[in-house]
């Protein structure tokens, strides 16, 4: 064999091996991020109002066909699915009710009536448990709505964690209005392509947020006209602090705000998405498909996330 021939020979092994690598990496840099979204029952409210499955049905719609490219979406219904299931999901999307009542269900925590009001069973706990180890990794959480209230202790800790804070029975409020919503002045990637609107809304408000450097202000909401401060409900679980002391009419309000936890995952929070129809707005859509976009750690286009609703809405 020529000196040639035994060079030709060696190098043809080597380069198929650095072709076969490429292509491996290629593989895997081509799989798509996986968005979950996980839908409460509709349990209570009026046609077009907690329309939960309908409004992540909507949003999904939307990131499938939207210029955020790569992404493979999934939809489940009733409840978050098993640990085993969220593997690869870079971001968990709940909308649901809340845990305070046996009529409603929330989509990740079991009814607070039916615990001790600080924790869950030992199956319960363990789902929890690895569900919360996925966020560490790096798993985003987004809560929309009515999945904010929860009761139990340690569905509390979890959120406080995941994603900032939680509603709070006799303390955070519900105010039914006509809403002048504008973006904070944070230069955030959420607020991309997003411009005031105004809505008739119901929006959560009054959170109880202890000063958190993880989290970003994102939207305030203020009444089109003077509204007064619905008055303390009675509290449902023990109060977390000190009880509110409240303006005579409703402040602005904070309503969306995003988290940047250390181990790398993220939170984003939208207290309104009450009014299915709502999602018809560009900056109201844009604005919620953002936060969900930016939690999965992808890159939010310059001018926010673009598409239009699917058919039939």
């Amino acid at each position: 064999m020529s000196e040639e021939e035994h060079d030709v020979n060696i190098r043809i092994p080597v380069l198929l091996v650095a072709v076969g690598a490429t292509l491996v990496h290629m593989a895997h840099a081509a799989a798509p991020v996986r968005i979950v979204f996980a839908a409460g029952p509709k349990d209570h409210g009026a046609p077009g109002r907690h329309e939960y499955a309908k409004d992540l049905a909507s949003l999904k719609g939307c990131l499938d066909q939207s210029n955020i490219p790569n992404i493979a979406t999934q939809l489940y219904a009733d409840k978050v699915p098993d640990a085993s299931e969220l593997g690869n999901a870079a971001v968990l999307v709940m909308e649901s009710s809340g845990d305070r009542t046996a009529t409603e269900h929330h989509v990740l925590f079991p009814q607070d009536a039916t615990t001790d009001h600080q924790g869950y069973d030992a199956l319960t706990a363990s789902r929890l448990k690895q569900i919360d180890e996925l966020a560490k990794k790096g798993m985003g959480v987004v809560v929309l709505h009515y999945a904010t209230y929860v009761n139990n202790a340690s569905a509390r800790r979890y959120f406080v964690d995941w994603v900032g804070s939680y509603y709070e029975s006799g303390y955070s409020r519900t105010v039914v209005a006509d809403w002048n919503i504008a973006p904070t002045d944070a230069k955030h990637p959420v607020l991309r392509g997003v411009a005031p609107w105004t809505a008739h809304e119901e929006f959560y408000i009054n959170y109880r947020m202890t000063d958190d450097p993880r989290r970003t202000p994102l939207l305030l909401a203020t009444p089109t006209a003077s509204t007064p401060m619905p008055p303390v409900p009675a509290a449902t679980a023990p109060l977390a602090g000190p009880p509110a002391v409240d303006p005579p009419n409703v402040p602005p309000s904070l309503v969306s705000w995003a988290i940047q936890r250390p181990d790398g995952g993220r939170g984003f929070v939208m207290t309104g998405v009450d009014w299915h129809k709502n999602l018809e707005m560009d900056s109201y859509r844009r604005q919620v498909l953002n936060g969900i976009v930016w939690a999965a750690r992808l890159d939010v286009p310059a001018s926010g996330v673009v598409c239009a609703l699917p058919d039939g809405h």
